[in-house]
């Protein structure tokens, strides 16, 4: 009988440890989830947008050949409103953003001066629109973007010569476009997932170029070579398709 109550308290023993031993092999140490890290900016993909802003161009006459009298007849500044569009692309390594451009743009730069050499003449360029096609490369901390940009520009000019005091056309140019260099800086800020907003300095440097003039009745007026360079300020907003928003953990 002795033997019968020890070993049927050893079987409830044994039968109460069990269940102790299985909730012991199953318990798991808790570990939480890695945290998520901050999204970052992707400045990769196509890009589309619109710029305004200011631009100012000086310009130098000078009468060459075959013109009754040679010299320098001064320089005046064209100033004025700017508005137009740019299309271009970006991809992104780390830090580091390469992108290429084209930018076409209205504009209304007007200036003019007495003749150095001919008072009893003003000369007047205009401005009416440029072009610009440029590479980029840039630093990117998340959705800031610095860079810098530079290729090549073309503007398309009007020079005219009035009588001085009265206004009336004394000598005209055909159409003047030319074609030069450009570099620039900027400084764009992604503020949504496909926007971003920038402003931007640009220079131009472009080519001198010899312009006949002539009467309104078509006789020769003048030659001169004229000097030309732009500089620009502009404000830019752009939408971006491609590159999304990456989340890192």
């Amino acid at each position: 009988m002795k033997k019968f109550l020890l070993g049927t308290v050893g079987l409830v023993a044994l039968g109460m440890a069990a269940p102790a031993s299985a909730a012991d092999l199953a318990a798991r140490p808790y570990t939480k989830a890695p945290p998520m890290v901050a999204a970052m900016y992707d400045w990769s993909g196509f890009y589309i947008g619109a710029n305004g802003g200011w631009g100012s161009s000086r310009n130098c006459w000078d009468l060459v050949p075959p013109s009754a009298v040679i010299g320098s007849e001064g320089c005046h500044d064209a100033t004025g409103g700017t508005a137009g569009g740019q299309l271009g692309y970006r991809w992104q390594n780390g830090t580091v953003v390469f992108g290429i451009e084209g930018q076409g743009n209205w504009a209304d730069f007007r200036g003019s001066n007495i003749s150095l050499l001919a008072p009893a003449f003003t000369n007047d360029t205009r401005i009416d629109a440029f072009g610009l096609i440029t590479g980029q490369i840039g630093y990117a901390w998340n959705n800031a973007l610095l860079y810098l940009k530079g290729g090549a520009a073309v503007t398309a000019n009007r020079n005219r010569s009035f009588v001085t005091g009265t206004g009336v056309l004394a000598g005209s140019s055909d159409d003047d476009t030319r074609w030069g260099g450009v570099v620039g800086v900027g400084l764009e800020y992604g503020f949504a997932p496909n926007w971003s907003a920038a402003v931007e300095y640009d220079h131009l440097f472009m080519q001198d170029k010899t312009v006949d003039f002539t009467t309104p009745a078509g006789a020769f007026f003048a030659t001169d070579s004229i000097r030309q360079d732009v500089d620009l300020v502009t404000v830019r907003i752009n939408y971006r398709w491609g590159g999304p928003i990456l989340a890192k953990y």
